[in-house]
């Protein structure tokens, strides 16, 4: 966490505005900018939605990205 409270770059937050799941890529005064786990288009977010992701919440979001790939696999 950055000392105004928002989580800091690198970590996985769930931003209750869109109600994603996402990486804190960067700052951008006043939202902070997010990326989704596996990669993909980044959305900004308004730091009062952001919670830090618990290690299970992690863990389940990455397995849900990892079974959302095996049945909609992207195109090479």
């Amino acid at each position: 966490m950055t000392e105004d409270g928002v989580p800091g770059v690198g970590v996985a937050v769930h931003d209750s505005g869109s109600g994603r799941v996402g990486l804190v890529a960067s700052h951008r005064s006043p939202h902070v900018l997010l990326r989704p786990l596996d990669g993909g288009r980044e959305w900004e977010a308004d730091p009062g939605h952001l919670r830090p992701l618990s290690r299970a919440e992690f863990l389940s979001a990455q397995l849900a990205e990892v079974n959302a790939r095996s049945r909609h696999p992207r195109p090479c």
